[in-house]
């Protein structure tokens, strides 16, 4: 069995932030302007609006259209207005990475 020191990264809000900049800049221009619009301090109403769709959207992943895929989106953009999601999303993309980087590695070694 596999032993690993545990050694927790300082997480910081900021790094979130971050990771939505980076992920937004990879978007087609006239997503990344709709996105970029919706994360401006004023649109506070329409964004956790548009979370809290997201996230029930979410919740009823078994029907068509509406999947998991929402779940994350409503989180991420309630992060924006609440930030003690941006640590514990942050440390959850960190995790993804990290499984998916190891997944890849056991699967390219077999």
């Amino acid at each position: 069995m596999e032993t690993r020191t545990l050694h927790p990264e300082t997480v910081r809000p900021e790094d979130w932030d971050a990771r939505v900049d980076r992920l937004t800049a990879k978007l087609p221009d006239a997503l990344r302007r709709a996105i970029d619009w919706l994360r401006e301090p004023s649109r506070l109403w329409v964004r956790v609006i548009a979370a809290i769709l997201f996230i029930l959207g979410g919740v009823f992943a078994i029907l068509p259209v509406l999947g998991l895929w929402m779940l994350p989106v409503g989180l991420a953009l309630l992060a924006q207005d609440v930030p003690g999601l941006k640590v514990p999303l942050e440390k959850s993309a960190r995790w993804i990475e990290a499984t998916w980087e190891r997944l890849k590695a056991r699967w390219r070694n077999r």
